[in-house]
């Protein structure tokens, strides 16, 4: 069906498609980072727990090297708030991307005819 569309609808749907893809992939990083924070909100919650005296451990890289409760706080604390920031950030960018797929969309919709023409996108159903 794609070779038989205008040079310019051909042009918007593969722009769709590069949005879909986009869309998908700014999904997936948001969702990661949203795990990554309730993972870290759920740690800095059970560290209120923790005394302060307890020996603790940290990740680098593939060690575990000993660290002390404030730094351990501090580090969560700066984690979660950048974490906060990062999924707001990426909330953002997905309904940017989905408001110019939805216009993409429509642009194109209005090149082949509105739908027009009894195929299976047609869409004069209605509220």
């Amino acid at each position: 069906m794609q070779g038989n569309l205008p040079p310019e609808a051909q042009e918007k749907l593969e722009e769709l498609q590069d949005l879909q893809e986009t869309a998908q992939q700014v999904a997936s990083q948001k969702q990661q980072a949203e795990t990554e924070l309730t993972e870290s909100k759920t740690a800095l919650e059970e560290l209120e727990n923790v005394e302060g005296e307890t020996t603790m451990y940290r990740n680098v890289g593939e060690l575990l090297v000993e660290t002390d409760y404030e730094e351990a706080k501090d580090d969560l604390e700066e984690k979660v708030d950048s974490l906060e920031v990062r999924v707001e950030t990426l909330g953002k960018q997905e309904e940017r991307v989905q408001d110019q797929f939805e216009e993409l969309q429509e642009e194109l919709q209005q090149m082949l005819g509105g739908g027009a023409g009894g195929g299976p996108m047609g869409g004069a159903g209605g509220a």
